[in-house]
């Protein structure tokens, strides 16, 4: 990793309009599942609002959020070309944008999940979807760096993933659980709360997760090494 490549992405990151945007969907799944919690005074719409709403949806928004905008405005100028100029390792280049999206994935994708489960009812729930988070953040981060460094139009293809492959798929065929991020990182929150979903095995969820998330660097790194070859972006 190198720490003036992550802090210049994090300066990206924390410039840009889209930071209010991925900041502004936790706050809103936050504020609503406080407003049912506080109103209907039940725990069961308020768990729905955090599974449905926080984990299956705001959380993959925050990760195509926050790896486009450490990625996708450089390819998009090209100024992309001038960094990987310098003579730095590509996959480090990958490595370092991707540590900044990472983070920026947990602390408000997952952490806002995780607080919206405290105020549903906390609990081993709550610790669950934490968990859950950490490993589908993780990995979704990893995915959408790769898919900006591939297109740029990762923001729309992301979402179309999120939605059409995790959410609408995910919910009709039971075979897309072992092929969903979403479902490896729930199997993995099971193990400290019984009431989240376990539609895989647990080995092959840890497993899938830890190698698409190392795919998808290596693979982030590799486009890299092709823009300063090629400079076709």
């Amino acid at each position: 990793m190198n720490s003036t490549i992550a802090t210049l992405a994090l300066q990206a990151l924390l410039g840009r309009r889209r930071f209010l945007l991925l900041v502004a969907f936790p706050v809103l799944m936050v504020a609503l599942t406080t407003m049912i919690t506080v109103m209907t005074g039940l725990e069961d719409p308020a768990w729905t609002l955090v599974g449905e709403l926080g984990y299956t949806l705001v959380l993959p928004l925050v990760a195509i959020l926050a790896a486009s905008s450490v990625l996708g405005p450089e390819v998009d100028d090209g100024s992309i070309v001038y960094l990987l100029s310098k003579p730095v390792n590509r996959h480090v280049v990958a490595v370092s944008k991707w540590v900044v999206a990472w983070a920026t994935t947990l602390l408000v994708g997952a952490g806002s999940v995780f607080l919206a489960g405290v105020v549903a009812g906390g609990g081993d729930r709550a610790a669950g979807w934490a968990v859950a988070g950490l490993v589908a953040g993780t990995t979704y981060s990893a995915l959408f760096l790769a898919l900006s460094a591939l297109t740029r139009h990762a923001v729309v293809i992301g979402l179309a993933f999120v939605l059409v492959w995790e959410g609408l798929l995910g919910g009709l065929l039971s075979g897309v659980a072992w092929l969903s991020i979403g479902q490896w990182g729930a199997r993995v929150g099971h193990e400290l709360s019984r009431d989240l979903p376990d539609p895989v095995g647990l080995p092959w969820a840890i497993g899938a997760s830890v190698v698409v998330t190392l795919a998808a660097l290596w693979f982030a790194g590799d486009r890299l090494r092709s823009f300063a070859l090629t400079g076709d972006e």
